[in-house]
């Protein structure tokens, strides 16, 4: 990972994969969306995350970790239950709200809709592992800051392709899914998004909203410029598993959120 970085593609300070960091996500995501956040501010600090999966090592549990509200969407009866296991205390306190659905073009904007997602807010993660640029594109009435998406790294950065819309489809686990960067970085430019980083692995992309990206993103903001090729050995495999820090532990002073 270190020699990666001494490559001339990375030899500003400023590029977003100097910042890559995990704490709950799976990959880099945490370290990036922060850096990102620092640099554009935030505003109502409200997160949705649809496919949030089993929710620790997701895109957004290291903002809930900060005291941030949101919204998981998961259809998975597994990854809920281990949500609702997992994450009790932010459930009854109403700082995390779950949705147990199958999200589609169809029912997106209502599922959206039905829990009170604000039209503008902070950030959005969309890891569907399928119809990811389709959903994207359901969701046009929303504009959120930031938006991390899950991109087909397969096809070459200057290459357009998209899977065909299938509403009852799930992945096949091949490498027939989603769309690829340059797809989704028209797409972003038709919505007022700049692309502005891929995380090291090949996995996501990271976009922000054009209003607020202004001059802080150095570099070729197009797919040729922020594609990472496919490095799926790069995701973590090892070290200590990701666990929800439990409500009685807190009580015991033994350990405490920032403000808490």
């Amino acid at each position: 990972m270190l020699q990666l970085l001494q490559s001339p593609r990375y030899a500003d300070p400023r590029h977003l994969a100097h910042f890559e960091a995990q704490v709950f996500s799976q990959n880099g995501e945490d370290g990036i969306i922060a850096e990102i956040l620092r640099r554009i501010g935030v505003t109502d600090r409200f997160f949705v995350e649809i496919g949030a999966g089993h929710g620790m090592e997701g895109n957004t549990a290291y903002l809930l970790w900060k005291g941030w509200k949101g919204i998981w969407v998961e259809a998975d009866p597994r990854a809920v239950r281990s949500i609702n296991t997992q994450f009790v205390r932010e459930l009854d306190t109403g700082q995390l709200r779950l949705v147990q659905s199958f999200v589609t073009r169809e029912n997106a904007a209502g599922l959206m809709r039905d829990a009170n997602v604000p039209n503008e807010f902070d950030v959005l993660s969309v890891d569907v592992d399928r119809n990811t640029s389709h959903i994207w594109r359901a969701l046009a009435d929303y504009r959120p800051r930031v938006i991390v998406i899950e991109y087909n790294a397969a096809f070459p950065p200057s290459d357009e392709w998209e899977v065909p819309y299938d509403a009852d489809a799930v992945w096949d686990e091949s490498s027939y899914f989603g769309a690829s960067l340059k797809s989704l970085e028209k797409l972003g430019a038709e919505r007022g998004y700049v692309l502005v980083a891929c995380e090291r692995t090949g996995l996501n992309a990271f976009f922000v909203r054009a209003d607020v990206a202004g001059e802080h993103f150095p570099g070729a903001l197009t797919a040729e410029g922020c594609y990472e090729p496919p490095r799926y050995f790069l995701t973590r495999e090892w070290g200590h598993p990701r666990r929800w820090i439990e409500e009685r532990q807190q009580r015991r002073g033994t350990w405490a959120r920032p403000g808490e």
